[in-house]
């Protein structure tokens, strides 16, 4: 992809600012600045392709986001979207409010909670999205049934995975199904693979699940399995 005018030292800022904030409480297990830039930049600008089509004004959740990661550096170079942080540590959320002030983004959200909760009935934060966005979350098993429910009918979870997704998909099949949820595509990256899952209809009342059931049981995944 071709950078904006400062764009790259937007980015560069950011790395420097999680790098230092690093040292305070434990974001990302990477402290090589060469290796931030892979792992962390280019890795999140895979997505940029996949979320291209997006109309301006368009609602991005990313969910897990810890250090910001994805988010962030895609808030950078797609100021058009509007982007939500969400984390469940108050103490990573604060550090990513003051982080996205100091790149002077004006399209960035913060929340802090936990999927299982936001993406409840009733709450304003489900069925709201137009894309979902997760990297290194857990498996689709369990990844699907955190992010499909905050995505409007219509919209994509764009989940960024390694070279077990194949794998991870077969394991998801049913709980894609019976989340009414298909798989659109997986794009092969320089740095892994990005699954992308489109949300047909609207998700059954009772997902998600209570806090850590779905990680605890993975849907239509059998026990001893997960």
């Amino acid at each position: 992809m071709t950078f904006g005018p400062g764009e790259v030292d937007r980015l560069g800022l950011f790395l420097a600012i999680l790098l230092d904030e690093n040292t305070r409480q434990n974001l990302t297990a990477i402290r090589d600045t060469d290796e931030a830039w892979e792992k962390h930049v280019l890795d999140s600008m895979t997505l940029v392709g996949v979320l291209a089509e997006l109309p301006e004004g368009a609602r991005v959740i990313d969910v897990g986001t810890g250090g910001g990661v994805p988010g962030l550096p895609l808030a950078c170079v797609m100021g058009q979207v509007r982007f939500t942080l969400l984390d469940a540590t108050a103490k990573k959320t604060a550090f990513l409010a003051r982080a996205a002030a100091a790149l002077g983004l004006t399209n960035v959200d913060v929340l802090t909670g936990r999927a299982e909760t936001i993406g409840q009935l009733g709450s304003e934060h489900r069925a709201a999205y137009d894309a979902v966005i997760a990297r290194a979350v857990g498996r689709l098993a369990v990844l699907s049934e955190l992010t499909v429910p905050l995505a409007k009918v219509g919209g994509l979870c764009v989940l960024v995975k390694g070279a077990r997704a194949e794998e991870e998909l077969a394991e998801a099949k049913k709980a894609l199904h019976m989340l009414h949820t298909a798989h659109a595509g997986t794009v092969e990256t320089p740095t892994g693979r990005v699954v992308v899952l489109e949300k047909l209809r609207d998700t059954p009342k009772m997902y998600p699940r209570r806090d850590g059931e779905p990680k605890r049981a993975p849907l239509g995944v059998e026990k001893g399995k997960a």
